[in-house]
């Protein structure tokens, strides 16, 4: 089944019919001064990792990431950090490639008559988090479908252009998956991913110091005590034990895995996730989602502890948004 823009855009008429969002033509004011920290180049090379067994999962803090399960992969290659602006810019260079982002919307997404359509939600744009003036519950709040916003432009047309060493952001799975052909790896599976995320270390709760996440209360107070209040640029954060950066926080991963809520306990010899048929997101029924997993830069303890590798959720493949990236495995040692 291909995917293409025009589903992601599923949850906005959702938000449309309950007219509970709206769209912002000005990108929202983003601070990305470093403070606190010095961000160290480093190195593309991919991280080999040795095949394992391992704790997938965890029990104590969202229903949908158990039952823990024993869980074993062979051995493979993954990016030491999550594909940058850098990069994708090179594979945009090489291959003319225009991301779902750039593409004008298809008015039949909303599943209403066109004229009940705001212009600018058939605009090309994406999902932009903007802070609200007050503290809210209601994810709408924070979420702007914004024109203009892509991965040149994470916070829209009036915005700073996107950095080299920041992750990419506001791709559809297609896009990372031309990237990936490109680039002659794949997307990780979910065990993969949280394979070497974990690298050996026990499950934990605790909101990490070497991790771009949220200080304060979400989504009003942003105390920056890491010296960041949106992306983070890569390196800035010390590795896992694998050699891996920003394995949680910062962005999230998508992952080659379909979603469904939950483990299934007799899948554990190099699981690939639940068929298209057996997968389901509740908080996006009717469309197959990917798993994402190690949380963003807005997990704070108070509303997403999802800073952890065992965190995963469902991702909409046919819409980015400005905390959502990725990395690459691969099968073979890349070129």
């Amino acid at each position: 089944m291909a995917f293409d823009k025009t589903i992601g855009l599923a949850a906005v008429a959702i938000c449309l019919a309950a007219a509970g969002c709206s769209a912002e033509s000005e990108a929202p004011a983003a601070s990305q001064e470093q403070v606190a920290r010095a961000c160290s180049a480093i190195e593309d090379t991919p991280v080999q990792l040795e095949g394992g067994t391992f704790a997938m999962g965890q029990a104590e803090v969202y229903p949908e990431e158990g039952p823990v399960r024993q869980t074993t992969v062979d051995a493979f290659w993954i990016d030491p950090h999550e594909v940058t602006n850098r990069q994708f810019a090179q594979f945009v260079d090489a291959t003319d490639y225009v991301t779902l982002a750039e593409k004008p919307v298809d008015p039949a997404a909303f599943g209403v008559p066109e004229a009940q359509i705001p212009p600018e939600l058939l605009l090309p744009g994406s999902a932009v988090f903007t802070p609200p003036e007050r503290p809210s519950n209601s994810y709408s709040d924070w979420w702007k479908y914004v024109p203009g916003a892509n991965w040149k432009r994470p916070y829209g047309p009036n915005g700073p252009e996107a950095k080299g060493d920041e992750p990419v952001v506001h791709l559809g799975w297609d896009d990372m998956q031309a990237y990936a052909r490109w680039k002659g790896g794949r997307m990780p599976t979910e065990a993969e991913w949280e394979y070497a995320a974990s690298a050996g270390q026990p499950a934990t709760t605790d909101q990490p110091e070497e991790a771009n996440s949220w200080q304060g209360v979400f989504p009003a107070v942003n105390q920056e005590t890491d010296g960041f209040k949106g992306i983070a640029p890569v390196g800035c954060y010390a590795p896992n034990s694998n050699g891996l950066y920003d394995m949680v926080g910062n962005v999230w991963e998508v992952t080659a895995d379909l979603f469904r809520p939950g483990h299934d306990p007799a899948d554990t010899d190099n699981p690939r996730g639940p068929s298209e048929n057996q997968a389901y997101d509740p908080l996006n029924p009717g469309y197959p989602s990917r798993v994402m997993k190690g949380g963003s830069y807005l997990c704070a303890p108070n509303y997403c502890q999802r800073y952890r590798p065992a965190a995963r959720q469902g991702r909409d493949p046919g819409m980015g948004a400005s905390n959502v990236g990725f990395r690459l495995a691969y099968d073979t040692p890349p070129a």
